[in-house]
């Protein structure tokens, strides 16, 4: 779909605009190096998922989560756009990398490697950083019965 907007545009070309593609070193819009890149998307990534995890947990007043998750996403991508056009999502890095060529496809490793270890380390260290255990609300009642027999 962005592809056929895109292309829209007389003259428009997939490879020499870049697509808004992820990219490290010449293709970094700041020129950030790889370990900068693969630092700042471990980072955030691991950021939104702790955010994520925290704001759908049973602890959490229910009804904010989409407001939060939401003004996350936008400040990882106001900080981060400069340094690799943000990914913190190997599908959103692998969408647009089909269409901008060659060099693209070649980075896009970094893209899906940096947010799975970032979602890794959240996923891993969130119960012990916050002592949220992720107790259902669901199973209380089965709980409560089941001490009750």
């Amino acid at each position: 779909m962005l592809f056929v907007i895109a292309s829209g545009q007389p003259g428009f070309d997939a490879v020499a605009s870049g697509l808004a593609t992820n990219g490290y070193g010449d293709r970094s819009p700041g020129g950030y190096s790889l370990l900068a890149v693969l630092v700042a998307e471990v980072v955030l990534t691991a950021i939104f998922i702790w955010i994520i995890l925290g704001v759908t947990s049973n602890k959490a007043p229910k009804g904010f989560a989409p407001l939060a998750i939401g003004l996350a996403l936008t400040l990882i991508h106001l900080i981060s756009i400069p340094v690799s056009n943000t990914s913190v999502n190997p599908a959103r890095s692998l969408g647009v990398a089909w269409f901008a060529g060659a060099d693209a496809l070649m980075q896009v490793w970094a893209f899906i490697v940096a947010p799975i270890v970032g979602a890794l380390i959240a996923g891993i260290s969130y119960a012990a950083l916050t002592g949220d255990r992720g107790d259902v609300a669901e199973n209380e009642p089965v709980q409560r019965a089941a001490t009750e027999a």
